[in-house]
């Protein structure tokens, strides 16, 4: 490989940890456990997060990966749950209760996934003291495991989905845990954002007001990626203020990143990489976007190893002891590497590795730093490759280096009040017990017109102040915390009966259309029929040789603009539109050249939605200052809007794929070319709001991307954008480029570079 392939190192120096003394209030028996475990003496901010929770502060540990935020949470944890001998200080129940009760105090575990709260109670085995009572609880729990998860352990590990549906609505089963629970502890808290965090934050306001329902007032514990808005976005998740440790006194190795620009293509430059290392003794985890990348990269890599080193994939829809396996591999050495989705990031333990290979931007400064602090962990020297893919944030920032290095990770955006959330949460909480002016404590000033909302939708009976569910069914069963997309459509075997896979509804006119070839775990399904009344799609396996690309038309209109400031010649504004979008056909693509074969017309239903969005507005002066006639100033607005949301993952904690745009030469509701960027939710997710914040950094770098992007017409690292609803037609690079330019408020007077050929 050639060496003009890297086009950034950054080297970090190794530095030295600083240790303190165990607390005073630490018992005995889980102080010597600990060190048993080959854990001498804590790190200062594990110390600091320990003493904060203990004195039933809310707080929230920031630091990076394999800093040891475990053990700072655990510690708490310990001296309330795991400890045969009273912790000093800590609050006791009454005579009656403790021979009443078959606990003193509990403590709850929620991790993003099931894997996330295995690997915590193999660490619970590890650093707790003998006859700790610890239980995991999820989907996969027997009836046994639950009844002793809710009867008797004392530390009980279980995710938002399983709270959400299982635990809160029959939560007089649950009260002997609710009623002694004296902590709670959110594990990968960064990772609650957006429509997802606005789910959970719901889901935690009504754990806390059942809490309070039977007696308890748990003290939260957040760990989380470095963040730079820790404070803020922990308060808005659990509605309540929170305390912030965010110094990293732990150890750290010496750490090289190296950019690299791929020679060939981007699998088969990873596939390489990862053989090459492996080969060399170094123990390598190469993290990629797809489970279908994982397989392929981890095939290639071994097709091309020297020696006996074995490369495995690790993935999401493996069986348990298959992913036990290969996490037993990394640890004794027989697995050299693993070609990884995020299913190993979420702190599954695979310390000690020597190189991370990272298959493209993951979207966020935390996702980089957390899955670059895989490598290292044991205390040798750390190597980290990250590959760039053909697409425009990846280019952007591979030409900017020092927007990766030199910048704080992004804060973590999450609007639990979101109407279109809250409301379904609002109406299961009353269903748990009735609603009232008190729960304001719990859910702030928008308690009053949502609850409104619902009285005047009928969902819920208002009887004096208080609020009442008054229908058959459960509130929950119409909440998906991880989808705004109703009750999703099955994909069924028409053959067998077997469903295959589930839809989200929003994306089913767009996925299992008639027509549509169907991807899962690398089998191709053609869609026979698509009864969306019936939430179903009727398929049969087939290899057509062509996969299917949607088609759609899309309408914006403005409901409410909340801001407004000047940029350029024109404005930027944001608030509230709405959205009108219906697929209206569908290409046959050629799944080898992806040349398309042919065109099939769709008559489907119209979707709308109100959502957030921001949008920049092209005045005609600065369009007919460049002579864009209707045609190119229609494919220069939507070339620039690609391209924007391309880049958006730089200056908010998205992917592409949770915001979506429209652009037009002449919108009626401005009168003027404009170009909209959207939330992809109904409600919003605070992604849009958040360009919005930083709309001129944005767009500069929208700019200096069309710019510096060498294509003649047009690619992938600029304008084409994989998800574009009308196959990418209308597209003007050029126009694109100079529009944006001459838009820029943050160009030096010189304006922007001649474009950059081939």
């Amino acid at each position: 490989m050639r060496g003009d392939q890297v086009v950034h190192v950054d080297h970090r120096g190794a530095s030295a940890g600083r240790t303190t003394s165990w607390p005073e209030w630490l018992p005995a028996d889980c102080r010597d456990s600990v060190r048993a475990a080959g854990i001498k003496a804590p790190w200062g901010h594990q110390r600091s997060l320990a003493d904060l929770a203990f004195a039933g502060h809310h707080s929230a540990i920031c630091t990076s990966t394999a800093s040891g935020k475990t053990l700072a949470y655990l510690l708490p944890v310990m001296a309330a749950t795991a400890s045969h001998e009273p912790a000093l200080g800590v609050p006791d129940t009454s005579l009656r209760a403790q021979l009443t009760s078959r606990r003193r105090h509990s403590a709850l575990y929620l991790a993003p996934t099931k894997a996330l709260a295995h690997d915590q109670w193999r660490a619970c085995r590890e650093l707790g003291p003998e006859g700790w009572a610890v239980s995991a609880l999820d989907g996969d729990s027997d009836q046994a495991e639950r009844q002793f998860a809710r009867d008797h352990a004392s530390y009980v590990l279980t995710n938002p989905d399983m709270l959400h549906h299982s635990v809160l609505p029959n939560h007089a089963r649950w009260s002997s845990l609710l009623g002694s629970l004296r902590y709670v502890v959110v594990d990968e808290a960064h990772r609650y954002r957006g429509v997802f965090g606005a789910h959970v934050a719901q889901v935690l306001r009504r754990l806390r007001r059942l809490c309070r329902m039977h007696g308890s007032d748990p003290v939260f514990i957040l760990a989380s990626a470095t963040s730079t808005n820790a404070a803020e976005a922990g308060a808005r998740l659990i509605g309540a203020p929170v305390e912030v440790v965010d110094r990293d006194d732990s150890p750290h190795p010496a750490r090289d990143v190296v950019l690299w620009q791929p020679e060939e293509s981007t699998t088969a430059d990873a596939a390489r990489l990862v053989a090459r290392l492996a080969d060399e003794g170094r123990q390598t985890i190469c993290f990629v976007a797809s489970r279908s990348l994982a397989e392929v990269i981890a095939v290639h890599g071994q097709d091309q190893v020297i020696g006996d080193a074995v490369i495995a994939s690790y993935r999401s829809g493996y069986l348990p002891e298959e992913r036990r396996a290969i996490e037993a591999g990394l640890q004794d050495g027989s697995v050299r590497a693993v070609v990884a989705t995020n299913a190993l990031e979420l702190g599954v333990d695979v310390s000690g590795m020597d190189a991370v290979v990272i298959v493209g931007y993951p979207g966020r400064l935390s996702t980089l730093w957390q899955q670059a602090g895989r490598a290292g962990r044991a205390g040798r020297d750390a190597l980290v490759t990250v590959l760039a893919r053909e697409d425009p944030l990846d280019q952007y920032l591979f030409g900017h280096p020092e927007l990766l290095f030199g910048r704080s990770v992004e804060t973590t955006v999450l609007h639990p009040d979101n109407p279109y959330v809250m409301g379904p949460h609002l109406a299961a909480a009353a269903q748990e017990g009735f609603v009232s002016p008190a729960d304001e404590e719990f859910y702030g000033p928008a308690l009053a017109p949502v609850g409104d909302m619902l009285v005047a939708q009928k969902v819920l009976r208002r009887r004096g102040q208080k609020l009442f569910w008054t229908r058959p069914e459960r509130a929950v069963d119409a909440i998906d915390l991880r989808s705004m997309g109703g009750m999703g459509i099955d994909v069924i075997d028409h053959v067998t009966g077997r469903v295959v896979g589930v839809v989200d509804e929003r994306a089913g006119d767009r996925t299992v259309h008639p027509g549509a070839v169907y991807l899962h775990q690398g089998d191709q399904w053609l869609v026979d029929e698509y009864l969306p009344a019936d939430h179903q799609a009727l398929v049969h396996r087939e290899v057509p040789g062509f996969w299917t690309q949607p088609q759609s038309a899309s309408s914006v209109r403005i409901v409410a603009e909340e801001q407004r400031r000047a940029f350029g010649d024109g404005y930027v504004a944001c608030g509230q539109v709405e959205l009108t979008e219906q697929v209206i056909g569908y290409l046959r693509r050629d799944e080898v050249t992806n040349d398309v074969w042919d065109s099939t017309a769709l008559e489907m239903s119209e979707h709308t939605m109100v959502t957030q969005a921001c949008w920049w507005v092209v005045p005609d002066a600065v369009t007919d200052r460049l002579g864009l006639d209707a045609v190119a100033l229609a494919g220069a607005a939507h070339g620039t809007e690609h391209t924007a949301i391309g880049i958006l993952p730089a200056f908010a904690p998205c992917d592409r794929w949770d915001v979506g745009g429209v652009s037009s030469a002449l919108m009626a509701d401005t009168g003027a070319c404009t170009i909209v960027v959207h939330d992809g939710q109904a409600g919003g997710a605070g992604f849009a709001r958040a360009g919005f914040e930083r709309a001129e950094e944005w767009w500069h770098a929208t700019a200096r991307r069309l710019a510096e992007c060498p294509c003649e017409a047009g690619c992938p690292s600029c304008v084409v954008s994989p998800k574009c609803g009308n196959a990418n037609q209308m597209l003007d690079k050029d126009a694109a480029r100079r529009l944006a330019a001459a838009m820029d408020p943050l160009w030096s007077e010189t304006g922007p570079p001649a474009p950059i050929r081939n």
